[in-house]
């Protein structure tokens, strides 16, 4: 076995946050559908890695497959409109079998179906990013999907292997594995070429490593091996290190703490640090001035209230980069703002509990969270 790197692999017991995507083949059996006592098993090791501490996000594929099945659409490719009629029908089934089997684990299961336009946009972004927050802090497994039912090519990932990715790093995810129909990343398919070689470990991914991708081999996936590349891409990009393995194993969590056939990819740094590091190549598209308390309360790592802000100028939206400027005139950071530069200006002074008066609707308490500031 081959590896790229001399450095020691990620150790998926010690997760703090762990993205795990399950493929639509693991999942659906063209003949019998769910395949029930592999998602039981596969339960196990969730609670088990929430027992550690761990927040646990599923991205699961199959409803498009367990739905074409129960309205007994014909096999081969799908109009749009039957794979947004089996979605929208093997969507309700998935999400009860999860809330089925993690139940006697004491596990809530919560559904969370987006599209590529919900991280593209950053206000989208923000608000996705702020209920998956909510979601983990009570404790909640988010099964998440592609929101096939009204998905369209322009607005879609078309693979979860890149959704599955872009939700680790929108969730700070410093684990991500992808369960699949191949056991790691080859030097060559190893369907068509007996000599090619498992990688253990790939620390950086090289434009030869990107010559070795590539077709997708299952008949229920779209994802290749040239999509789990770019999700690799992403995902270590945004400081979490990620591993490709065959899922089919009873308990592959479990398997792959034990050393089963896998590859990782190594991340670049941390998933906070990476998260600064993209706040603070952005614009700003205005200012927040603020008080000596906010300066205070912002060196300590709090969020930015209203309260300590006393002057907003500029024209941005809500998720957009702003710059954070002392009461001096000196620039301290940016940050991603959680309201219009209209809605800022009204609340400015104002305290958390008058928003609600302020603006006719109950809004977020802080003004730039302390996760969106770089200091």
């Amino acid at each position: 076995m081959a590896a790229l790197s001399h450095q020691s692999e990620p150790d998926i017991r010690k997760a703090r946050r762990l993205v795990v995507k399950i493929g639509s083949a693991l999942l659906v059996d063209r003949a019998t559908g769910l395949k029930t006592a592999w998602l039981q098993a596969l339960a196990l090791d969730v609670a088990e890695a929430k027992a550690r501490g761990a927040d646990v996000v599923l991205v699961s594929s199959g409803s498009i497959a367990l739905g074409r099945k129960v309205l007994g659409l014909p096999d081969g490719a799908l109009t749009l409109e039957q794979s947004q009629a089996a979605a929208a029908v093997g969507q309700i089934r998935l999400a009860r079998t999860y809330e089925e089997v993690l139940a006697p684990h004491g596990i809530i299961a919560g559904q969370v179906l987006v599209t590529l336009e919900d991280t593209e946009d950053r206000r989208r972004y923000l608000n996705s990013r702020a209920t998956m927050e909510t979601l983990l802090g009570l404790g909640v497994v988010p099964i998440v999907n592609e929101n096939d039912t009204v998905a369209t090519d322009e607005i879609r990932f078309g693979d979860n292997d890149r959704l599955a990715a872009q939700i680790a790093v929108t969730v700070g995810a410093d684990h991500l594995v992808l369960l699949s129909d191949v056991d790691g990343f080859y030097t060559a398919n190893p369907k068509e070429d007996p000599q090619a070689t498992r990688f253990d470990l790939i620390d950086k991914i090289t434009p030869a490593i990107e010559a070795m991708a590539g077709d997708p081999v299952s008949g229920m996936s779209k994802g290749g091996m040239k999509t789990k590349l770019l999700a690799a891409k992403t995902a270590v990009a945004g400081g979490c290190a990620m591993a490709i393995m065959e899922g089919s194993v009873l308990r592959p969590l479990k398997a792959l703490a034990e050393g089963a056939n896998r590859t990782w990819f190594l991340a670049q740094g941390d998933p906070q640090a990476a998260r600064k590091r993209w706040i603070n190549a952005m614009k700003p598209r205005g200012e927040l001035r603020l008080d000596a308390g906010a300066v205070v309360a912002m060196a300590q790592g709090k969020s930015l209230l209203p309260a300590g802000v006393t002057a907003v100028t500029g024209s941005f939206g809500r998720g957009d980069p702003v710059a954070l400027v002392s009461p001096e005139g000196d620039i301290l950071g940016k940050g991603l703002v959680r309201y219009t530069a209209v809605e800022a200006k009204a609340i400015a002074g104002h305290r958390s509990g008058e928003i609600e008066a302020i603006l006719g609707y109950q809004g977020r308490a802080a003004l730039v969270h302390r996760d969106d500031l770089v200091i």
